[in-house]
């Protein structure tokens, strides 16, 4: 999800806004980066992902695998069978919080959730209780999501693996759920984001992993939390989740931005969109 605006999550402006982006890091990454194709790009469009920056990079994870992803802002993308994922459909109605087409299925919602301990890539102190504070928040809720908290080094076995990267700015990011219906595994969060609050890395940590849940940005279509101003889509493709309140106000902890101020909960709104889906 986030990093911060001026940064549009690498730069540090006094009014903080922070977004979901990343940047690429030798000791992890060896980046290759290319440009998406026009029919990538329309595709992504009718996925509901933003399309303004999109590249095409080749990322090593935690476990050594090397894959390529489209990467817009913090929203990882397997170029792997992306012609199988589907398109979205604009729907109508008074629901305002958005999801991926793939969410969890039923036989994967007891999530084993590991925060990395080991090495360059161990969570700091700060964002170990910050991962505390945000699966305790998920756990809190009344839903079908049951969250299995431990730390250590064995990610193997892990459904969801969170871990710190190399990079200045604060935020993160992550994927979506498969085609299998099983949780995105990797949280990759930012090594800035350290320098701010636990409240704010509670805050950081939540998002992505709403993402790895099948959670978009509530403010996709116009991030609104960034203060964009350019041109906004013809039609809103994403999936609303019934049920979820219209509003002129942004009101979720899936923003696209974040600031520097953010407590870490669940807003109303998103208690309302996980128990719905969950």
């Amino acid at each position: 999800m986030k990093t911060m605006k001026s940064l549009a999550l690498f730069a540090i402006v006094s009014v903080m806004i922070i977004s979901c982006q990343k940047k690429e890091i030798t000791d992890e990454v060896q980046q290759v980066s290319s440009e998406p194709t026009k029919e990538q790009l329309d595709k992504l469009f009718n996925m509901g992902v933003n399309i303004d920056a999109v590249t095409i990079e080749e990322i090593t994870m935690l476990d050594g695998s090397i894959n390529k992803y489209l990467v817009s802002g913090d929203i990882l993308i397997p170029v792997t069978d992306f012609d199988k994922y589907p398109e979205l459909k604009p729907l109508s109605g008074d629901n305002k919080q958005y999801r991926d087409d793939n969410i969890v299925s039923p036989n994967y919602r007891n999530i084993d959730i590991l925060g990395y301990t080991g090495g360059s890539f161990a969570l700091t102190s700060k964002m170990q209780t910050a991962l505390r504070w945000a699966v305790n928040n998920y756990n809190a809720l009344s839903n079908s999501l049951n969250f299995n908290l431990t730390f250590g080094t064995s990610y193997g076995p892990a459904d969801i693996v969170v871990y710190k990267i190399n990079v200045a700015g604060g935020g993160g990011n992550a994927g979506f759920p498969n085609l299998l219906g099983q949780p995105y595994k990797w949280v990759r969060i930012n090594a800035g984001t350290d320098g701010f609050s636990t409240n704010v890395n509670e805050h950081v940590i939540g998002h992505e992993i709403g993402h790895c849940l099948g959670l978009r940005h509530q403010d996709w279509y116009n991030r609104q939390s960034c203060g964009y101003t350019g041109p906004l889509p013809a039609e809103p493709p994403a999936i609303w989740i019934p049920g979820t309140p219209i509003s002129p106000f942004a009101d979720s902890i899936m923003l696209a931005c974040f600031g520097a101020g953010e407590d870490g909960e669940f807003t109303e709104t998103d208690k309302n969109a996980l128990n719905i889906l969950y």
